[in-house]
């Protein structure tokens, strides 16, 4: 099967306020796989706020538009689907759909996925992040989690998003919330049942998250 990335752009008051970090991620992928790089890519702008889709590969670039979802806080619990390393964003989800089928089947929003090791990496849709006295956290790259456009924008906002290697037992009890590129950043309302709680920092980020 050919090689297909995908880019998912929010587009919010008629611009794609995250185009440039989309762009840069996609040259970076296309090097990568050997893909090459769209040169012709119109800026996506215009309309109603909702999600501009991109797929690329050897044979172009097709393009889509879907709405945004909603932006609830969100009930996490642990997957049984273990995590395989997806360091490029590629069409090839399937185990990030058995992991939200799974979540929601169990009456959760996502699940969260881990290494071997039992190490946190991402859920199905978004990425993770916590607070440790005051400092923004991430599970390392290492570990073969997406470098999401979210992280990288939060990065911007904060300066430096610092990596760690929890297990899943070292997060209960810690301040969390979920991000991605669409919906930008997100509290978690619970894990695994047991209620999340808030941290003032979370709120300030989610609306400093859009350009």
């Amino acid at each position: 099967m050919a090689t297909t990335l995908i880019e998912t752009v929010r587009i919010r008051n008629g611009v794609a306020p995250l185009w440039y970090l989309h762009l840069r991620r996609m040259a970076t992928s296309c090097r990568a796989l050997g893909v090459p790089i769209p040169t012709e890519l119109a800026v996506p702008a215009g309309g109603a706020d909702r999600v501009h889709r991109i797929l690329v590969s050897r044979r172009g670039v097709v393009v889509g538009e879907r709405p945004v979802g909603s932006a609830a806080p969100v009930r996490l619990v642990t997957s049984k689907v273990g995590h395989r390393p997806y360091p490029h964003k590629v069409v090839d989800r399937e185990q990030f759909d058995r992991a939200l089928a799974e979540a929601r089947a169990a009456g959760a929003d996502d699940g969260v996925m881990l290494t071997p090791g039992r190490q946190v990496t991402e859920t199905s849709i978004w990425g993770i992040f916590w607070w440790e006295d005051g400092v923004l956290c991430a599970p390392a790259l290492e570990l073969g989690v997406l470098p999401g456009v979210a992280r990288a924008r939060l990065a911007e906002l904060v300066g430096e998003v610092a990596e760690r290697r929890p297990v899943i037992e070292e997060m209960q009890g810690r301040s969390l919330f979920v991000a991605n590129s669409v919906r930008g950043v997100v509290p978690v309302a619970s894990l695994d049942g047991q209620e999340v709680p808030a941290h003032p920092e979370t709120a300030t980020l989610a609306a400093q998250f859009w350009p």
